[in-house]
């Protein structure tokens, strides 16, 4: 996150002199302040929603098999994502023109029209965000390819790369079509395959399965909870809540 904020604040400080020298060219008056309310207003909600680009990311990352879903997906982000910018930075605006006793306008009448140029900018910095965080993510992905493989760490391959991962990180691992989804932290990691053949490379390492579609680590359970239908509710130690099918309540014994 330092990278961002010093970036966008170089840039804030470029486009307020940008600001100061078009008007003064143009003969046109223009308080100091006002440029300076215009760009930073802009950039501290950017710098506000970038860690949300990064969850993003973590969500829906690039896979070579499915480029497509994943442009579509985050395409579809930047909408919701100029809106809050716009909106955030249209009130940052009001507010500190309203303590000097002035009024800000901010489309003057032709807000469709300017909501589509603020999109087309907020585009472009969404796609510049997302391939900073999946390069920086790339780079981290890379250096855990490079720690040698140990019997208690588990190993995923993307394609040519290998990572790897502790086992105490990984809390519940889920069928997901041709695939198989690792859940650690804030971070998903897809991998090809099938859930029994990963149950038993995982079984060793304490994972169980709890659900058709799931495997949950076991030193990551915190409680369980019977449910109306028979079934059981999984409490993890982030407080998460997964479901547990009464079918496989015995992998559980000792953890209620």
């Amino acid at each position: 996150m330092p990278w961002i904020v010093g970036i966008a604040v170089a840039i804030a400080v470029v486009n307020v002199a940008s600001h100061l020298i078009e008007f003064h060219r143009r003969s046109q008056a223009l308080s100091p302040w006002e440029p300076i309310v215009w760009e930073f207003s802009s950039i501290a909600l950017i710098i506000a929603m970038a860690p949300l680009i990064g969850l993003a990311l973590a969500r829906w990352p690039p896979r070579t098999d499915r480029i497509a879903p994943f442009v579509g997906v985050h395409l579809a982000l930047t909408i919701p994502f100029s809106a809050l910018h716009v909106g955030g930075f249209v009130a940052l605006r009001h507010l500190a023109y309203a303590l000097v006793g002035q009024r800000y306008a901010f489309s003057n009448g032709d807000l469709p029209l300017v909501m589509l140029y603020e999109w087309n900018k907020d585009a472009l910095t969404y796609a510049a965000l997302l391939a900073t965080f999946a390069f920086f993510r790339w780079r981290a992905d890379l250096a855990a390819a490079r720690t040698p493989a140990s019997p208690e760490r588990i190993e995923i391959r993307d394609g040519a790369s290998a990572i790897y991962l502790d086992p105490a990180a990984v809390a519940w691992v889920e069928a997901a079509g041709n695939y198989v989804e690792f859940h650690a932290g804030e971070r998903t990691h897809l991998v090809r395959g099938t859930l029994q053949a990963w149950e038993q490379k995982l079984a060793p390492l304490g994972f169980a399965r709890v659900h058709r579609s799931r495997l949950v680590n076991r030193a990551r359970i915190r409680a369980l909870a019977p449910t109306p239908a028979g079934d059981v509710a999984i409490t993890l130690d982030d407080g998460r809540i997964l479901a547990g099918s009464r079918r496989y309540r015995a992998a559980l014994a000792g953890k209620d």
